[in-house]
């Protein structure tokens, strides 16, 4: 059996990431981040966490509120530079939308998460692949 290739490996830790989120996985969250490059995360309306400890304490914090969200991964695309990946995406809560940008690492042989950061999209107009609407004109 031929070995996963990087781009489908780095999505497949991504969905991780999710399913451990809507699961309430608290150790597949632990052990989705890494464990040795330095990690990130801005959850939306916080301020940015940067040690391990109290990036992993907050999704511990998150996972058993009963009124956290369920989340839903969608447009998932990977751009990959060597051991490093970055992954953009939707997540769709009951409430909205939000983009998220989670990146990666190569730790141990293993896709590991150094990155969460998502925010509202506040409106779109046309997807990225679509051509913008045509720009007003000003009088």
């Amino acid at each position: 059996m031929a070995p996963i290739a990087d781009n489908d490996a780095v999505l497949s830790a991504n969905l991780e990431f999710y399913r451990a989120f809507t699961t309430r996985d608290f150790v597949a969250m632990d052990t989705l981040w890494a464990r040795e490059a330095p990690v990130l995360c801005v959850h939306p309306g916080w301020t940015a966490l940067t040690d391990r400890r109290a990036i992993v304490e907050s999704w511990r914090s998150i996972m058993v509120n009963p009124d956290a969200p369920h989340v839903m991964c969608h447009d998932d695309r990977a751009f990959l530079y060597g051991d490093f990946a970055i992954v953009l995406c939707e997540e769709e809560l009951d409430t909205g939308h939000l983009a998220a940008t989670n990146i990666f690492v190569r730790e141990n042989g293993a896709w590991r998460m150094v990155h969460h950061q998502a925010s509202p999209i506040v409106a779109r107009s046309y997807r990225e692949d679509e051509q913008p609407p045509p720009r007003a004109r000003r009088h």
